[in-house]
């Protein structure tokens, strides 16, 4: 290998670092702007999405009331438990639970309905 190449070569490398650092910078900003407050919009959307949909067995807000006496979690409960996150209630409303009606929602629903269980948030 000739040293022109080598330079060349060293010259490709770094730029290729400084796109990737960019690249990775551009991505945690992203990720970043994913944690601010969700819109009022979102959270509505959300609790209506609850009220329609969870209510019947789960008791959506603070008020504790649901339709039937079930042993379904609370969602002040459920976003108060250390283990909840955002990705954690995305997986969950992802997944199929026996106990549970197979509900399938689209990818906004989903986040609004993590957005309003999030919001019920005390801790």
């Amino acid at each position: 290998m000739s040293l022109p190449n080598l330079h060349r070569n060293t010259w490709l490398h770094v730029g290729a670092a400084i796109l990737l650092a960019l690249g990775a910078m551009l991505l945690i900003r992203l990720h970043n702007a994913g944690g601010v407050t969700p819109a009022a919009d979102s959270v509505q959307a959300g609790r209506k999405l609850a009220e329609a949909w969870c209510s019947t067995c789960h008791a959506i807000d603070a008020s504790g009331a649901r339709a039937q006496t079930t042993t379904a979690p609370d969602f002040v409960a459920v976003a108060n438990m250390p283990s909840t996150t955002e990705l954690s209630l995305k997986v969950f409303l992802q997944s199929s639970h026996p106990t549970m009606p197979n509900v399938i929602l689209t990818t906004e629903q989903r986040g609004d309905l993590v957005n309003y269980i999030l919001s019920l948030r005390r801790i």
